[in-house]
């Protein structure tokens, strides 16, 4: 069995419907993993989404933050949500395909702006995110398993516009990055992107606040896609659709591919 996944912050699924839809008529992807949907389940605009063959939806919801949730043309089995250091946010949410893999989508918190944990809340709920996450996989040993979504950190070198500006801005710091490796570490998963794509800058997400992001190009790799390491072989054809940043009133994020053959 072969499939195409891609995972895509959409910043309010409602208002970027069309957005969505676009991308759905146009790339095609057999699963479609959309954070900070900012949408109760319910309220999630479907029918569009199953005209174009997207009849299946596994999803965590929230009115105006957060939410999550997996587009599949295949059947999902809804395989729960986590709510991760106790927030009692739409952060997370799993299905399994017909292959048996099963595919988490997190939306991790952004952390705020100043990366210390006792001046600032949201810092610290990132930490508590994360290190939940760790435990959750050390203990659950998840096999033929992929992990995406907008993780919020940029770990390497190269997946920031300039490294040395960016150790202390909240998604590139030292503290941070130790926190994803040991996620990383935690379930066995490998860097799916990067495996595909081992050199070279590499961007998913660029500020609204650039007045050119395009020509400016400050972005950061914020969105990702893992497997464990017993199917990461399987995956190719990563990429990141840089150009549905550019679309009319787009979300600041990009989508990213990739392939499996499982």
């Amino acid at each position: 069995m072969s499939f195409t996944l891609a995972t895509w912050n959409i910043n309010s699924v409602r208002l970027r419907e069309e957005l969505v839809l676009k991308l759905l008529r146009e790339e095609a992807p057999d699963v479609l993993c959309l954070q900070e949907c900012k949408s109760p389940v319910d309220k999630i605009p479907t029918e569009g989404f199953a005209a174009l063959g997207y009849e299946h939806m596994v999803a965590n919801g929230q009115k105006g933050y957060n939410g999550v949730a997996i587009l599949s043309k295949m059947p999902l089995e809804d395989m729960g949500r986590e709510d991760f250091a106790g927030l009692g946010h739409a952060r997370h949410v799993a299905a399994k395909l017909p292959n048996g893999v099963i595919i988490h989508n997190h939306y991790v918190p952004a952390g705020g702006d100043v990366p210390d944990r006792e001046v600032n809340e949201k810092f610290g709920q990132k930490l508590d995110y994360l290190s939940d996450m760790a435990r959750d996989f050390r203990n659950a040993a998840p096999k033929r398993a992929i992990l995406v979504g907008d993780l919020n950190i940029a770990p390497r070198e190269d997946d920031v516009w300039d490294h040395k500006k960016m150790t202390k801005i909240v998604s590139h710091t030292p503290i941070e990055i130790e926190a994803l490796y040991d996620v990383m570490t935690a379930g066995d998963w490998l860097d799916v992107t990067r495996a595909d794509i081992p050199e070279g800058l590499l961007y998913s997400w660029w500020s609204y606040r650039a007045k050119d992001w395009d020509t400016a190009d400050k972005g950061r790799r914020l969105d990702h896609i893992w497997a464990t390491s017993d199917i990461a072989a399987s995956a190719h054809g990563s990429r990141v659709l840089r150009p549905a940043r550019g679309w009319e009133k787009p979300s600041d994020h990009a989508p990213v591919f990739a392939t499996f053959d499982i």
